[in-house]
């Protein structure tokens, strides 16, 4: 049981995981919330069904990115269940980069060519950035340290 916990949350303390944690929280709660609640400038979230059933990507499917993103990106800021949000995080990329950005390059379209959609770069970083949570914790401030600090 004790191993199960420190996999979970175990987390170093580490003031860059934090750093990395609550800017991933802040993208991924922001991005979330204005798929699922239309917050933000969002469209909601029958209004992001739609948009993504265009895409081929089923309702539920699309539902449930949108709630892993808005609440992971809860749990990052928390820095509670940071490892098993950061998963859900790097999947809910994975498929983004699949589904949508692989086939438009590596960059993003700052010049905004029409009929070009954005490149995966952004998707990589976030990944790279879940990756780290989820192999080293929330660091330092997070609920999960309470509950199983590592080293220091």
């Amino acid at each position: 049981m004790e191993d199960l916990v420190e996999l979970v949350f175990g987390t170093f303390p580490s003031w860059s995981h934090l750093v990395v944690r609550v800017a991933l929280g802040i993208v991924f709660f922001a991005h979330g919330a204005q798929k699922t609640f239309g917050w933000f400038g969002g469209r909601g979230l029958s209004a992001t069904i739609a948009g993504f059933r265009q895409m081929g990507i089923p309702p539920a499917a699309t539902a449930m990115a949108a709630v892993v993103e808005c609440f992971g990106g809860l749990a990052m800021l928390a820095g509670f269940l940071a490892r098993p949000a950061a998963l859900g995080l790097i999947v809910v990329m994975l498929v983004a980069v699949s589904k949508v950005h692989a086939k438009h390059g590596f960059f993003l379209n700052f010049a905004l060519v029409p009929g070009q959609g954005h490149g995966y770069e952004f998707n990589l970083v976030l990944i790279a950035m879940a990756l780290s949570i989820l192999i080293g914790g929330a660091g330092l401030l997070s609920i999960d340290r309470l509950i199983a600090p590592l080293g220091g």
